[in-house]
């Protein structure tokens, strides 16, 4: 079980992420909610075991005093927009980890919980009010307008005036929880789609649409002379692009196509997570204006988000997911709002992205690691790294950084029990340069193991 600020995510089992734990941690985080009165909305994805785990977290909290308003199967993206209006908020999810995982997320304030929140909640003691006197929480079924929200802000932008009468797209929410809303929403905004993949729990591919080959979302688009295909992952908050012609979109280029939007919106201030490719940055100051300013975090949502609020940023997210973040409309990564975004775009900024991010390319991986080693084998790795690079950042992991075109980053893994390895290079060197840093990467667990 991995307890981060991107969640409590485990395997579904006795012995991993059991009922215990969900009562647990539930609790603990009802004990956190220190208002009275206070209210929390609550949603889950589709995997098997989302309902029982769901339950149960309503049980917890209404028994801890907090009244529960329960979306059931809903996306992530809503149901951050919703917990603005409900003060907190919890999703039974484990987003695009494998569909034996699930785990929760914690909200506050519209916002995923920062460390300094998780390290309070899970040290707070069990609490000792007695039995007699506790008031238990109640059970209400809201009425979610998210789909109508974004469609009221897409008409607002200036994007809005370019005509969706012609634009033709392909939806594949992979049977997860986006799965009839975003169908809703570009019916709304007046697009001709097509869907696969869009009645819950079935899916002809995998819950990650960022490592998916997604060839059945591709053979629609082809198939049907489609503009788009939007892949989403289970609790909607991943976008992947398929555009013309079948060609799946990198996770980065879904995120600069994202970014060309907010520039054209005459946004100026953004952030992304350290491993967020260099494309990003560059074209936003080869297409932007002068005053266009980049800042980076950590990687994980709530990171990112946390360096938003910091900077008042305008808009940013994580390339590696193709998550992109709008904090005035929501604080977390919106695939359904990113793939409208990026919908209304002119076919000639779409291809101006897609040849700069062309480029470059990245390969992200990740290796088992228990956890107890993770920093062990990153510290030996910074020594070796800092003999060969220009610039060594240790926000995260150790990022080196070789050239302007060029970086590697070795990190502990939010969600699972691993070690992750990104890298970029410019498209022909990008393979050298990845079987390097694994070799040293390789070298060192030998040596800790």
């Amino acid at each position: 079980m991995k307890v981060s600020i991107s969640g409590i995510r485990g395997v579904y089992t006795n012995d991993d992420l059991s009922l215990y734990e969900v009562v647990k941690f539930s609790r603990l985080f009802a004990q956190s909610l220190v208002n009275p009165g206070q209210k929390c909305i609550l949603g889950r994805d589709t995997r098997p075991s989302s309902m029982a785990i769901a339950k149960i977290v309503a049980a917890s909290l209404m028994q801890k005093g907090v009244d529960v308003y329960d979306l059931n199967v809903a996306p992530t993206p809503m149901v951050f927009r919703e917990s603005r209006k409900y003060q907190a908020g919890c999703i039974v999810t484990a987003s695009h980890n494998p569909l034996e995982w699930n785990g929760l997320k914690f909200i506050l304030e519209g916002r995923g919980i920062f460390q300094n929140e998780l390290h309070i909640m899970l040290n707070s003691m069990p609490s000792t009010e007695k039995k007699l006197t506790r008031v238990y929480g109640k059970l209400f079924q809201p009425v979610s307008n998210y789909v109508n929200e974004i469609v009221e802000l897409l008409k607002q932008s200036e994007n809005s005036t370019n005509s969706t009468d012609h634009i033709k797209v392909g939806l594949d929410p992979g049977g997860g929880a986006a799965c009839g809303y975003v169908n809703e929403l570009f019916k709304n905004l007046g697009y001709k789609f097509h869907s696969i993949n869009d009645v819950y729990g079935m899916s002809s591919r995998g819950t990650d649409p960022t490592v998916d080959n997604l060839n059945d979302l591709a053979h629609l688009v082809v198939a049907n002379e489609l503009d788009f295909g939007f892949a989403l992952d289970l609790d909607g908050d991943r976008l992947v692009v398929v555009y013309k012609h079948g060609k799946k979109l990198t996770p980065d280029t879904t995120l600069l196509l994202c970014m060309a939007s907010a520039l054209s919106l005459g946004m100026k201030k953004f952030v992304t997570s350290i491993d967020t490719s260099v494309v990003i940055e560059k074209f936003a100051k080869s297409y932007g204006s002068a005053s266009v300013t980049f800042d980076f975090s950590k990687v994980g949502e709530s990171n990112v988000v946390s360096k938003m609020l910091k900077e008042d940023a305008d808009a940013g997210g994580e390339g590696s997911s193709g998550g992109f973040i709008l904090p005035k409309f929501n604080m977390c990564r919106d695939g359904l709002l990113a793939s409208v975004i990026i919908s209304s775009l002119d076919t000639k900024t779409i291809d101006e992205c897609i040849k700069f991010s062309g480029q470059y390319s990245q390969i992200r991986t990740k290796m088992p690691l228990p956890s107890y080693m993770h920093g062990e084998v990153i510290e030996k790795l910074s020594d070796i790294l800092k003999r060969e690079s220009s610039n060594i950042i240790t926000i995260d992991g150790i990022k080196a950084i070789i050239d302007d075109d060029s970086w590697v980053l070795v990190r502990a893994s939010n969600t699972e029990h691993a070690i992750r390895v990104s890298v970029e290079s410019k498209a022909p060197l990008v393979q050298t340069l990845y079987d390097r840093i694994i070799n040293k990467v390789q070298s060192v667990y030998e040596t800790v193991k």
